[in-house]
């Protein structure tokens, strides 16, 4: 045998190779019918009784039947789900890692491990930031999800990092869907900081992809109700129909509704930090 046709073997069988190892890596993926990915603000704005409501309205929300039974009436009955926390643009960490839910028994152990203590919140905002980290975290995770899903619950709008319309197109572009859960809860010293419209910030600048939607929250008293509702909708293995209705006259808990785009300025956030920036510097 002639060294070309010695060479054009061994690459053949090289390939042959690596395309079974590729199946077989495929083929120990665990499919589900979501993996989502929960990014929780804990940027310094959020004081601490407000850091527990939104770890309290978690662990609630994975308590209840009605989760459960949207997780499995899925396709697959199961979903993958990851809950991070999150400030400026290099700060973010895993407080629960990967896990199947798939059961009231799953649940009730993520429910448990977000009873950890919570760690000090940090400096700055940085929703791009966390749509990056959370693009991430599909990579390589075990899992094969219908939808991929980033869920982004903060009080403020992005301050730090890239642009968020650039990190929310780049990861819409890989087929990531991105919820919103704004809350307008703003009563403090951070206030002056703070977007008025945060509602319509997020369905502008942050919310983009297959069926995303945002629940605003007005008050901390409608948290735990907007996570369930929230966690429903996106754990449901089917389609499901978001309307658009005029949450703020409304006496009901917070309704979800979709994107709706017009012109909007979704450096906000950067403006009113370099103008308070300034202000400072100039006392």
């Amino acid at each position: 045998m002639s060294s070309q046709k010695k060479a054009l073997c061994g690459f053949l069988i090289l390939a042959a190779l690596l395309a079974s190892s590729l199946a077989r890596s495929q083929s120990n993926e665990i499919d589900v019918d979501v993996e989502l990915v929960l990014a929780v603000d804990a940027s310094r704005s959020m004081q601490s009784f407000e850091q527990k409501i939104q770890r309290d309205g978690y662990v609630a929300a994975f308590r209840q039947r009605d989760v459960v039974r949207a997780i499995q009436e899925g396709v697959h009955g199961k979903v993958a789900i990851t809950y991070v926390e999150w400030a400026g643009s290099t700060m973010q960490r895993v407080i629960v890692p990967w896990m199947v839910v798939d059961s009231t028994e799953s649940a009730e152990k993520f429910a448990s491990l977000l009873a950890a203590p919570i760690p000090t919140t940090q400096s700055r905002t940085s929703i791009s930031g966390v749509i990056d980290f959370g693009t991430t975290l599909f990579d390589d995770n075990g899992f094969k999800g219908l939808r991929r899903v980033i869920d982004v619950s903060g009080d403020g709008a992005n301050n730090n990092g890239r642009p968020v319309l650039e990190a929310r197109n780049d990861a819409t572009a890989k087929g990531v869907t991105i919820n919103g859960l704004p809350l307008m809860t703003r009563g403090d010293f951070y206030s002056d900081w703070a977007v008025e419209d945060l509602d319509v910030y997020y369905t502008n600048c942050v919310i983009g992809g297959p069926g995303a939607f945002m629940i605003p929250v007005n008050s901390w008293d409608q948290f735990p109700e907007a996570v369930r509702r929230k966690l429903v909708l996106e754990l449901a293995g089917g389609a499901f129909d978001v309307h658009k209705v005029d949450y703020r006259s409304s006496d009901m808990p917070p309704i979800s509704v979709v994107q709706n785009k017009r012109e909007y300025d979704c450096l906000s956030g950067e403006r009113i930090w370099q103008k308070r920036m300034q202000d400072w510097e100039s006392r």
